[in-house]
């Protein structure tokens, strides 16, 4: 499967005392370029995440960002230490036999008492476990992301083959019409400019060039290539630095084509070729 550098993925779940959030994001980039940004609590899992994170990706840059968020204090973000406050009713009982006159002690002295309520808290070996497990889930949905826009990549792609090969096929059968129309066009020229065209020397020079402007070999090879492009979409994987490559050639080939042309149609489908490759470039930067 052909995937996109370009993803992103958010989850988040709900502890005790804290909101625990994943984020991963990528955008195009020649190699593989990781930033893991992670709060003080979570910082010993960076070398694990990493690990996880390499062995699924393969290009882009790519930052995975970890946050814990704890709600604002309150009554409802609180937890009550009955056994804090056990220890307080038993000592507040002994207090009141020694002192019977001693004013009993309130609800919301019994509150504010130190250490009876507390904010809930979740142990670090819990916070890591559950910070992995959200990891995975982000991940598996990244990758997903890139999927997507992979298979969208992919139809672009092949749209575009469809047309390159289609300019191939339009002109290929024209090409000796081509050649005989331009060689009759240069004799005529040499026979208005009294020169025999029929002689051997002119016949050699005529027949040298004729194989200058041959631009069989150039639709061949365009030809060739696109079905290589073809063939490396279908195979799937990291394919984005092989379709780079395979652009370049294609690129080069539609040049040649260009240069060599001696024909207005040949030279218009040379220009669209070469409008067709450099819309397929841009596409493919975006490959993994």
């Amino acid at each position: 499967m052909i995937r996109s550098m370009t993803g992103f993925a958010a989850v988040a779940a709900e502890l005790p005392g804290v909101a625990l959030a994943v984020e991963l994001r990528s955008v195009n980039h020649r190699f593989l370029d990781l930033q893991v940004r992670l709060p003080d609590e979570l910082r010993g899992l960076e070398a694990t995440l990493r690990e996880r994170i390499l062995a699924e990706l393969k290009r882009g840059k790519v930052e995975c960002r970890i946050s814990l968020a704890r709600p604002a204090a309150g009554v409802a973000g609180l937890a009550v230490d009955l056994a804090r406050v056990d220890q307080l009713a038993k000592a507040a009982a002994n207090v009141t036999k020694s002192a019977p006159g001693a004013t009993p002690l309130s609800v919301g002295e019994i509150l504010r008492w130190p250490g009876v309520l507390a904010e809930p808290t979740v142990p670090p070996d819990e916070l890591a476990a559950q910070a992995g497990r959200l990891v995975a889930q982000a991940l598996a949905e990244f990758s997903a992301s890139r999927a997507r826009e992979g298979v969208k990549l992919m139809a672009t792609l092949v749209e575009r083959c469809d047309a390159i090969e289609l300019q191939i096929a339009r002109v290929a059968p024209r090409i000796p019409a081509i050649h005989a129309a331009y060689a009759e066009k240069l004799g005529a020229r040499l026979r208005e400019a009294g020169l025999d065209a029929d002689q051997d020397r002119l016949k050699q020079e005529l027949a040298l060039f004729a194989t200058k402007v041959d631009v069989a070999e150039e639709l061949s090879r365009l030809g060739t290539h696109v079905a290589e492009v073809r063939r490396v979409l279908a195979a799937g994987g990291s394919a984005g630095k092989r379709l780079d490559f395979l652009m370049q050639e294609l690129h080069r080939e539609a040049n040649t084509l260009g240069s060599k042309s001696v024909d207005a149609e040949l030279s218009q489908a040379s220009l669209e070729i070469k409008v067709l490759i450099e819309q397929m470039r841009e596409q493919v930067q975006n490959l993994e």
